[in-house]
């Protein structure tokens, strides 16, 4: 089992930043996959950035350029380093862990840009 704790959403001006933080416990050396999502009512989740052990860092294109996603090992901890935020990022923020064949999710975190 893994548990996921999301933390650093907030309310931001167009052009501001935030930083996420999700923390891991349980049987985290296990993990081999850190991500996050976002939702938007009515519409799929969406991938927004992972690492992986495997294939390294990625961001969906949107946020490249943008978002940074790193992992502290020694705090168990995944940061989502959000800068430009702009409106379209407006969205819940769910951080996703993987021990395959399980996949784990947070409660989610709720990022709020306004124009």
């Amino acid at each position: 089992q893994v548990q996921l704790v999301e933390s650093g959403g907030g309310s931001v001006q167009a052009g501001g930043s935030l930083r996420l933080s999700c923390a891991a416990s349980g049987s985290i050396s296990s993990i081999n996959f850190m991500g996050w999502y976002r939702q938007v009512p009515g519409k799929q989740r969406e991938l927004v950035a992972f690492i992986s052990s495997i294939t390294g860092t990625n961001y969906v294109d949107s946020v490249k350029g943008r978002f940074t996603i790193s992992r502290d090992n020694a705090k168990n901890t995944v940061f989502l380093q959000m800068n430009s935020l702009k409106p379209d990022d407006a969205a819940v923020y769910y951080c996703n862990a993987r021990v395959p064949p399980w996949v784990y999710w947070g409660r989610g975190t709720q990022v709020t840009v306004s124009s």
